[in-house]
């Protein structure tokens, strides 16, 4: 079986749609959705909609920091610019979105796969992995083979050396074989907000069978995401975000 795993897609509906229609051309026959579905974008509904769409027919869906804040919590650790694009996706999420978000856990498991949007070292203090040990701990509290987190909006592999965790990073489209008796902790990157300066949208796949992770950059059109972004009047930094990768 072939999983896309998705974060950080963030109300983009075109990268969204764009990710999903590439992992279907690669085979993905299961997706998963690490959170942060909303804020930021102009089409948070449509994104939700198409997601508990595939929820119901089997993909996996965890709950972000900015999905907890678009449900009433959070904003006061929020930046400015994030804290006006919560307020404005409250306004726009119906009961059926509303309820969606509030169904979602914090993480899911899946065979040896481990699943969540910041760290499974307390998941609900949304903290970003950046560094070897950050990455340690999440793999030791998940105790799972191959743990997918997002929250960091770039992409990075981290593994288990012995008693030490390192970092390696990926290239998209080249698969890395996920074996041994390594884990593994991959940050898959962002659907809807990439800030590499890259402002292709990013996800992975992973060959359950041959266990075979791909990243992979998709280039979309970030152009009509950020005029939507523009004409509902949210912050002009976030059209700008899409525009340039950062």
């Amino acid at each position: 079986m072939k999983i896309a795993v998705l974060a950080d897609i963030h109300g983009n509906l075109e990268a969204l749609q764009a990710c999903m229609a590439h992992a279907e051309r690669e085979g993905a026959t299961l997706h998963v959705f690490l959170g942060d579905l909303v804020g930021y974008g102009a089409d948070p509904v449509a994104c939700l909609d198409l997601m508990a769409d595939h929820a119901g027919r089997g993909a996996v869906v965890v709950k972000g920091n900015h999905d907890e804040a678009a449900l009433g919590g959070l904003c006061e650790v929020m930046n400015p610019v994030a804290r006006e694009a919560i307020y404005w996706t409250r306004a726009q999420l119906d009961p059926a979105a509303r309820s969606f978000l509030a169904s979602l856990p914090l993480t899911a498991e899946l065979d040896d796969l481990f699943f969540v949007h910041a760290s499974a070292d307390a998941p609900d203090e949304w903290e970003y992995i950046t560094s070897s040990a950050q990455a340690g701990r999440c793999m030791d509290a998940s105790g799972a083979a191959v743990s997918f987190g997002g929250h960091v909006h770039h992409q990075s592999l981290f593994f288990s050396a012995g008693s030490s965790v390192r970092a390696f990073q990926p290239v998209a489209g080249v698969p890395i074989p996920l074996v041994g008796r390594r884990r593994w902790l991959a940050i898959v990157g962002s659907v809807g907000q990439p800030r590499d300066g890259n402002n292709a949208a990013a996800y992975a796949l992973f060959d359950d069978e041959e266990r075979l992770l791909t990243f992979f950059r998709v280039p979309y059109d970030h152009s009509s995401a950020a005029r939507k972004i523009i004409a509902a009047g949210l912050p002009e930094r976030l059209a700008r975000r899409l525009q340039r990768g950062e």
